[in-house]
């Protein structure tokens, strides 16, 4: 007898109670209870919580845990077919941007590509060690045979920072203009924010096919936006309404004192959001091997299914300098835009 059958009988309900059961699969639990059946629950309790498994043993109209689980994957599911026809189109860019990418950086000669970056590094970072550090890492991944994947992660952090950054400041600007949007958006980046990585993966592989750059990319885009729209947001926020009522002094529209004053002010705000999204795409890139991405990830991967110490080891030893590389020039960077600004 069901802990709960006394309170059920009292309020006249037995009738109502045994008219539905559960269409769910059995879960382990109760497969498990129904092989020992004559054994003693050792954690049964004197007084068990009112949950849906617990009333359902005594009330078979309330709905199991497992019937909820089922209709989440069920009506995920029945849409599915209708969510592939208006996400496709949309996200096929994507998977273009990423394999169009992906092609450059890994079919592009080492003494081109090498030199273009660490070219760029000093044009955005104006600091010696920094380039230093960049060309001598990138000299001692191609030593060891892993400046191909490691060209393969850069690339994914490439598009998928930069769309993360075109996408994320213009949301940040208008969440700032806006404390209606900003209260309808603030959850969902908490969600975005706190949502496990693998949870990520899991609505994407049924929507589209493990072959296809953008299931990923997706992946990547939403878990690593989210700083960038924050921080744009917030420094716009921030900035000191003196300063906002001299721009409208000087008679300049609200385009006008955004582009001209707003910007200038929030720039490092920014550049602090461009450096925290692209260490959370780096880090996204690693589980995002689960799916296919390409890159260090998979040799981390390969090092864990195989059991191969030395595989992992140095694949995450490459994915940490490639970390500290990225880190330390959109910092210096961040350091240039502060030293303007204090100047003007």
């Amino acid at each position: 007898m069901a802990f709960y059958d006394g309170l059920f009988n009292a309020f006249g309900l037995r009738d109502w109670c045994d008219q539905s059961a559960s269409t769910a699969p059995m879960s382990m639990a109760d497969l498990l209870k129904a092989n020992n059946a004559g054994s003693v629950d050792p954690n049964a309790v004197a007084f068990p919580f009112p949950s849906l498994d617990n009333l359902n043993d005594a009330c078979a109209h309330f709905p199991q845990t497992r019937d909820l689980t089922a209709g989440i994957e069920n009506a995920f599911l029945s849409g599915k077919d209708y969510l592939k026809i208006v996400l496709d189109p949309i996200t096929q860019p994507l998977s273009w941007a990423l394999d169009g990418t992906l092609y450059v950086f890994t079919n592009t000669s080492w003494w081109i590509i090498v030199p273009l970056l660490v070219a760029f590094a000093w044009f955005v970072s104006r600091s010696k060690p920094v380039t230093i550090f960049v060309a001598l890492s990138f000299l001692f991944l191609g030593a060891i045979d892993h400046l191909h994947v490691e060209m393969q992660t850069l690339s994914i952090i490439f598009v998928c920072t930069g769309l993360s950054v075109l996408f994320g400041v213009p949301i940040g600007i208008a969440m700032s203009k806006s404390d209606r949007l900003q209260r309808s958006l603030v959850p969902v980046l908490d969600l975005l924010q706190t949502l496990p990585t693998f949870v990520y993966l899991i609505p994407l592989i049924f929507l589209f096919s493990v072959t296809e750059s953008k299931l990923y990319g997706i992946a990547i885009i939403l878990y690593a936006i989210v700083p960038v729209i924050r921080l744009t947001d917030l420094g716009i926020r921030l900035v000191d309404k003196d300063v906002i009522e001299a721009a409208d002094a000087f008679g300049m529209d609200a385009k006008q004192r955004m582009r001209k004053v707003e910007l200038p002010l929030v720039l490092p705000n920014i550049m602090a959001g461009i450096n925290q999204t692209i260490m959370m795409s780096l880090a996204m890139v690693v589980i995002a091997s689960l799916v296919s991405a390409p890159g260090l990830g998979m040799l981390v991967l390969r090092g864990i299914r195989n059991l191969e110490l030395g595989v992992g080891i140095v694949a995450g030893i490459g994915i940490v300098l490639l970390a500290v590389i990225l880190d330390r020039t959109s910092k210096a960077a961040l350091g240039r835009v502060d030293k303007a600004n204090k100047k003007h």
